[in-house]
């Protein structure tokens, strides 16, 4: 797994929005497939959104479809997730992960297996009034 680093993450009520980044740290996502994971308190980590990097293809959870967006940021070489409607249940630290391959998103839900080592900080997003 490469060194990739999650920002955007904060405090919103319900019904609000928030833009998280992933960035690599040090070098360009612009090639990679890029996924975004998030656990909350108490619950597995699981895999939520996916952009493939020959196509800019999009998987989405259901849990967040609709909802929330996952795009390329060619400006900052980085992967952004534009969530919008945000619920309590949204509220978890969400992760990021990338891989070179084009069929890592046929299959990216696999990742939130991976050990404490595989993933970076993280950014905390809590949905609260």
């Amino acid at each position: 797994q490469v060194q990739l680093v999650e920002s955007g993450g904060g405090l919103v009520q319900p019904g609000g929005s928030l833009r998280l980044s992933c960035a690599g740290s040090g070098y360009s996502l612009d090639l990679y497939s890029v996924a975004w994971f998030r656990q909350a308190p108490g619950k597995e980590r699981e895999g939520i959104s996916c952009i493939r990097n020959n196509d800019e293809a999009t998987w989405y959870a259901n849990s967040v479809k609709g909802r929330f967006t996952i795009s390329r940021d060619f400006a900052k070489h980085a992967v952004s997730l534009q969530m919008n409607s945000l619920k309590s249940e949204d509220t978890a630290v969400y992760y990021c992960a990338a891989d070179p391959s084009h069929i890592y998103c046929n299959s990216y839900e696999e990742a939130a297996n991976e050990g404490d080592d595989y993933w970076g900080q993280g950014t905390q997003v809590t949905v609260s009034s």
